[in-house]
């Protein structure tokens, strides 16, 4: 953790009891810097990450965020029963923020990790906190890569794509997730977090579809899937996600995407929800039993 990563540094408020009625992706809080109070959503990264140490104070000290740990363990896990070690893997973290989870594998022993998110701010942080972690990190919208970009991607000859806690609240559109899981090796690995409710048959959202379609159509091959608690809300809720680690079998073909996106046939949801009704199903068993479900 960089200095100044505890809470009372920043004599961090949460919202009132009777000032709570709002989702997830608007939580909010405020904190001091240089005695000036400032007020910012959780979900705006950009105000956290110019502040050194203040995203770990929320996240990790305040609200105990675990996801990142959670995921790569679990894929460490997983990995000794394939022809593939840690050591072999290049990964891509997709939503990289600040590095956090990208400095947790690349401890583990993977041979490079690339950084890619939309905000400048995240890779200022990455760099400022966590230098050496990334291998590159880059700053650019997955809808609109730049040759350049797209070509230094390839030459990184990725093989494992990493996710953590960014996917459901439109922070990665379905048709960015579908582009970071195709600059991957169509043999390569998905290590991804995602809160349990984007996964639930009633989500008719296009990120659960695009989920939801890769596995009935075995593009993604579930290894091993996990629920756990992610973290706390501000208002002391525990909010739970599911940890899942699959193997990829081809790249997504554009019109999954576009089928996502603009809803699919009812008998494909049946068959979606087939496939995601026994994950979560398992998943929610694991958190009962205190086991890990291998696939």
């Amino acid at each position: 953790m960089p200095p100044n990563s505890d809470p009372d540094h920043f004599k961090i408020r949460l919202p009132q009891e009777g000032d709570t009625d709002f989702d997830q992706d608007e939580e909010w809080f405020e904190f001091e810097v240089n005695g000036k109070r400032h007020k910012s959503r959780i979900h705006e990264y950009e105000n956290l990450y110019r502040v050194q140490g203040l995203y770990e104070a929320l996240l990790y000290e305040k609200l105990k965020c675990c996801s990142p740990t959670k995921v790569v363990d679990l894929l460490a896990t997983v990995l000794p029963d394939w022809p593939i070690s840690v050591n072999d893997l290049r990964v891509l973290d997709l939503g990289a923020g600040n590095g956090i989870a990208g400095e947790i594998i690349w401890n583990l022993g993977a041979e490079k990790v690339v950084g890619l998110d939309l905000i400048p701010e995240a890779k200022t942080a990455t760099e400022r906190d966590r230098p050496g972690a990334y291998a590159d990190y880059f700053v650019a919208d997955l809808t609109k890569l730049t040759d350049d970009d797209a070509n230094a991607l390839r030459e990184h000859d990725l093989n494992c794509l990493l996710t953590v806690a960014t996917l459901g609240f439109g922070d990665i559109p379905p048709l960015v997730f579908a582009n970071a899981f195709n600059l991957i090796s169509e043999t390569g690995w998905l290590a991804m977090t995602i809160k349990e409710d984007f996964l639930d048959q009633q989500d008719r959202s296009g990120f659960s579809r695009l989920i939801r379609s890769l596995i009935a159509h075995h593009i993604v091959e579930p290894q091993a899937h996990h629920r756990y608690c992610h973290r706390v809300s501000i208002t002391g809720e525990r909010l739970f996600y599911i940890a899942l680690i699959g193997r990829k079998t081809q790249h997504i073909p554009h019109e999954l995407v576009e089928e996502a996106e603009q809803g699919a046939s009812a008998a494909f949801e049946t068959s979606a929800d087939a496939a995601m009704s026994t994950l979560i199903g398992n998943a929610a068993m694991s958190t009962l039993i205190g086991e890990v479900v291998s696939v």
